[in-house]
C-alpha cells in the first residue's frame, strides 16, 4: 500500500474497513461475546471499539464520588406517616438522580441469588446449547442475542455484552419458550418484581401530587418486559463499553445487579411525562478486565408494538407557568424511533423537545 503521509494511510485503512461484514460475522457465530472471551481474544475486535467521546475514564482522578439515595421501604403500606415520609423521599429522589436504591423491598436475598446465579447459568453454557434460542426475531417473546441494535448505523460501537430479552406481562410466554437453565427463575422472579414495580409506580404518582394508581392504571404500565444482561470479562475495557450511554424507554426500572458493578448514572437529563419533574437518567455500563457481571433489568410501561395512545407531558402537571416542554407521541412511534437510531449515546427525547 502506497502513502504520502500518516493522514493518507488512515483514509486507506478506513475505506478497506468493512464494519458491516465484521458484524455479520461475528452475528453468525451465535456465540455472542462469552464466545469472543472462549476462544481466547487477547484484542478487543473493531466493531467493538468506542470513539473516544464515548468511553469511559479509568483513573481514580477522574472519577466523583456521590452518596446515591438509598430509600427504606418498611412500613410502606403500614403506616400512613412512614408511607408519606417515603414518597417525600421517592420525589426528591426522583427529582434530583432519576435513580434509587431501595432496601427492604419484600423480596428474599435468597430469590435476588437465585435470580442472578440461574441466569449466568444460561450464558455461562456451552455455546451448541444456548444457539438454539439465539435471534433477532422481536416477534418472539424470549430473545437472546448479542446487541439487538447490532446492526443500527447509528450505533458508534457495538456493547460488550449478550442479553436474554423476554415479555412477561401481561401475556407471559409458555414456560417452553424460556431457556432450561433459567425458565422457573425468571417466571419466579416476575411475581415478586412486578409487585415491587407496582408499589414505586404509586410512591411516583403520589410524589407527583397525583391519585396513587395514576401511572399503573391511566398510564397503563402494566406491561412488563426484562433485559437479562451478561456481561464478560474483557481484555481492554477501555476501548469499549458494557452499554454506551442511554436512557431507558419505559416508565420506571427496576434494576438487580450482582456485586461486581459497573453501573455510572449521570447525574442530569429529562423526563418527558413528568415534563421534567422527574429525570430520566442518563446511565451505561463499564466492562472490567477480570470478572464477569450480571444485571436484570425488569421495565414497567405501555406495550411498545400495540398502543396507539397519545402520550407527552401530563396535563395535570402543567399550568401557564408550567407549559408543556414534549410534544406528544405515541409509544410505537417513540419506540420505533429509539429503536431506528440504537444506543447511539444521545438522548432520544430531544426529538421530542418543543
Amino acid at each position: 500500500m502506497a502513502v504520502s503521509s500518516t493522514n493518507d494511510f488512515q483514509a486507506k485503512v478506513e475505506k478497506s474497513y468493512d464494519k458491516m461484514s465484521e458484524l455479520k460475522a461475528f452475528d453468525d457465530t451465535k456465540a455472542g461475546v462469552k464466545g469472543l472471551v472462549d476462544s481466547g481474544i487477547a484484542e478487543v475486535p473493531r466493531i467493538f471499539v468506542l470513539p473516544p467521546k464515548h468511553r469511559a475514564e479509568f483513573s481514580e482522578a477522574s472519577e466523583t464520588r456521590f452518596t446515591f439515595p438509598v430509600i427504606d421501604l418498611k412500613g410502606i403500606d403500614e403506616d400512613p406517616i412512614k408511607r408519606k415520609e417515603i414518597v417525600d423521599k421517592v420525589r426528591d429522589a426522583s427529582e434530583t438522580w432519576g435513580f434509587f436504591q431501595v432496601v427492604n423491598h419484600g423480596i428474599p436475598t435468597s430469590v435476588l441469588d437465585k435470580t442472578l446465579q440461574g441466569t449466568r447459568q444460561f450464558f455461562e453454557q456451552d455455546t451448541e446449547v444456548k444457539k438454539q434460542y439465539y435471534t433477532r426475531d422481536t416477534t418472539k417473546r424470549v430473545i437472546y442475542a448479542s446487541n439487538l441494535d447490532l446492526y443500527s448505523p447509528r450505533v458508534p460501537a457495538a456493547s460488550w455484552r449478550d442479553s436474554i430479552f423476554c415479555f412477561v406481562a401481561p401475556n407471559p410466554p409458555s414456560p417452553e419458550e424460556f431457556p432450561t437453565a433459567c425458565r422457573e427463575i425468571i417466571m419466579d422472579y416476575s411475581k415478586d418484581v412486578m409487585k415491587l414495580g407496582f408499589s414505586l409506580l404509586e410512591l411516583l404518582s403520589e410524589g407527583l401530587g397525583l391519585n396513587r394508581s395514576y401511572l399503573k392504571d391511566y398510564m397503563d404500565c402494566c406491561h412488563v418486559s426484562y433485559s437479562c444482561n451478561y456481561y464478560p470479562p474483557c481484555p481492554q475495557p477501555e476501548l469499549t463499553m458494557g452499554t454506551i450511554q442511554h436512557s431507558d424507554v419505559d416508565i420506571v426500572t427496576v434494576l438487580l445487579q450482582d456485586h461486581i458493578g459497573g453501573l455510572q448514572v449521570l447525574h442530569q437529563n429529562q423526563w418527558l411525562l413528568s415534563n421534567d419533574k422527574y429525570i430520566s437518567v442518563e446511565h451505561r455500563a463499564v466492562s472490567n478486565k477480570d470478572e464477569s457481571r450480571m444485571s436484570i433489568a425488569c421495565f414497567f410501561g405501555e406495550s411498545p408494538w400495540q398502543s396507539t395512545k397519545l402520550y407527552g407531558p401530563i396535563t395535570e402537571l402543567l399550568s401557564e407557568d408550567n407549559p408543556p416542554k414534549y410534544r406528544s407521541t405515541t409509544v410505537i412511534d417513540y419506540t420505533k424511533y429509539v429503536h431506528s437510531r440504537g444506543l447511539d449515546g444521545t438522548s432520544a427525547l430531544l426529538r421530542y423537545k418543543i
